[in-house]
């Protein structure tokens, strides 16, 4: 099996996580519920969600079942914040928070890093190394959510770091 069927199977799963994101939006350096709905459904996955003292956003580890002591860590980043944006699109999934909406993308990043997760883990024999999944907060904002990220100590351990934006077709 390869990642796009893997991808094609977790579609409707996908689909629900993206759009359950976009009904519930916050701002940079506001993204609790965000944040705590992320680490639940990587606990269901059987990960650990590690959480940031003075920061909200969160990040898990996924060890290879290839891993060996000489091993990379690579980290993959999806941004999770929202912007101050009226929601007037009509859709059934829209903005329960008024005022401010996903306009950009990060509902379908979050959807995507957390489908990612959840064929990583079902399929660790793919993966050499260590995965570290990182839910960033506040990059809408300066000095964003980057900024406090590392500061916190999230990129101690990556060797590599990959992040994604979508775009409309």
């Amino acid at each position: 099996m390869n990642f796009r069927d893997m991808a094609e199977q977790n579609e409707s799963w996908i689909i629900e996580q993206r759009r359950y994101f976009h009904a519930h939006p916050e701002l940079s350096f506001e993204e609790r519920n965000t944040t705590h709905e992320i680490g639940n459904r990587l606990k269901e996955m059987g990960l650990i969600p590690h959480y940031y003292p003075d920061y909200n956003g969160l990040w898990t580890m996924i060890k290879g079942g290839k891993s060996t002591p000489d091993s990379k860590t690579i980290a993959l980043r999806a941004d999770i914040d929202a912007l101050p944006v009226e929601e007037h699109t009509g859709l059934s999934f829209c903005s329960q928070n008024p005022g401010i909406m996903h306009a950009c993308g990060h509902d379908i990043h979050t959807a995507v890093l957390l489908t990612f997760a959840k064929v990583l883990t079902a399929h660790p024999e793919l993966v050499r190394g260590t995965v570290k999944l990182i839910f960033q907060a506040a990059e809408e904002k300066l000095p964003g959510g980057a900024k406090a990220l590392c500061e916190e100590g999230a990129m101690k351990d990556v060797d590599l770091i990959y992040g994604f934006h979508c775009a409309s077709a």
